[in-house]
């Protein structure tokens, strides 16, 4: 059964790119499990939310797509509290992430896609290119969010997410929801809920790092040593969808938070208000057809500036080089230290902040 939605996502309006550019959707290395799977428990098969496996299922079904690529999108506001100061709103975030899910011959879960992440204005919702900081009375230049190339595999044990340096302790997903088994494991077991015919699902991650924009090369972008960005999302999803494995997606919603220090674009290292806090509040959601989870502004400015990231990347090999804002930074922007020893990526900006010093 053909999936119901993004049904142009590799043809009509992206055909131009078709010369250039593959969604990669066959699972070079990979086994096809997850159609196995798909074609063979039928219509009406339950999941066992105790088990590992159908978890995972459920996981990779309701964030992505199996068998063919879907597009979600996330929008909302971004919020600045000073200490002992009530919260104010800067400016909007949106952005839109292309999925693929697979299922190996081991059972595990590969996930991959394209991530984009931009700043608007609260008024009229356009992408920002530049940003007045009311707080420091300097314009900046913004920096936009790309990542080209996420891919990574999840086990059946909870993942643990490595950032920063050496030294730096791991992230433990779901901390708080997820808890060892009799051996000091984590199995894969997701804190599903039930009410009516929907399920609710939480998923967080709280992190703490050492800071790739330090101090003394971005003195400016950077806002400290270590940063602390956790994320938070609240799903929905239909049960039945989500059982019915002869779809191959579903319809899912999300509330999505998040709270760090400030963004490096924001240049608030080494005022007042390098300690302060953004919160930010978003929808999330995936599953209509074609674009029709994109916002109108959102899928013009990527099909502009960037329309490859509307497809995932080719291919199955683990890659995460750019799986963070901060890391991506700096990456992306020279220092502004002088000779501060630094080795710029190949990495093209499509636009924003660090898109002319890369071409």
């Amino acid at each position: 059964m053909k999936s119901n939605f993004v049904t142009d996502l590799s043809m009509n309006r992206r055909k131009a790119l078709k010369a250039s550019l593959s969604l990669g959707i066959g699972a070079a290395g990979l086994g096809m499990v997850s159609s196995t799977l798909a074609k063979d428990s039928g219509n009406s098969s339950k999941l066992d939310y105790s088990n590992p496996q159908d978890n995972l299922y459920a996981f990779g079904k309701l964030w992505s797509s199996y068998d063919e690529p879907c597009i979600g999108a996330f929008h909302g506001l971004m919020y600045l509290r000073i200490p002992g100061k009530r919260m104010v709103p800067i400016f909007g975030y949106t952005g839109t992430g292309a999925l693929l899910s697979e299922i190996d011959d081991n059972g595990d879960l590969w996930v991959k896609s394209r991530e984009t992440g931009y700043f608007t204005d609260l008024k009229t919702g356009d992408i920002l290119e530049t940003w007045d900081n009311p707080f420091t009375g300097k314009t900046v230049e913004v920096y936009h969010f790309y990542n080209d190339v996420l891919i990574g595999k999840i086990g059946k044990e909870i993942p643990k997410f490595f950032m920063g340096e050496m030294g730096d302790a791991p992230t433990l997903m779901n901390e708080g929801t997820v808890f060892p088994d009799k051996d000091g494991n984590y199995p894969f077991i997701l804190p599903f809920q039930q009410y009516g015919d929907e399920l609710m699902l939480s998923w967080d991650y709280t992190h703490d790092y050492t800071n790739p924009v330090k101090p003394a090369g971005w003195p400016r972008s950077s806002t400290g040593s270590r940063i602390t960005p956790s994320e938070h999302f609240t799903f929905q999803v239909n049960k039945d969808e989500l059982e019915d494995r002869s779809l191959r997606t579903c319809r899912m919603t999300a509330g999505f938070s998040r709270i760090s220090e400030c963004w490096p674009f924001m240049e608030m290292g080494g005022t007042e208000f390098a300690d302060t806090t953004l919160f930010g509040r978003m929808h999330s959601h995936k599953g209509l057809k074609s674009y029709g989870e994109v916002p109108p502004k959102l899928l013009a400015y990527i099909e502009k500036n960037a329309p490859e990231y509307l497809t995932v990347p080719d291919g199955w090999k683990t890659s995460s080089k750019r799986i963070d804002t901060w890391s991506a930074y700096a990456q992306d922007i020279p220092p502004e230290t002088p000779n501060y020893d630094w080795q710029a990526s190949d990495f093209i900006v499509p636009s924003g902040k660090g898109a002319k010093e890369s071409i």
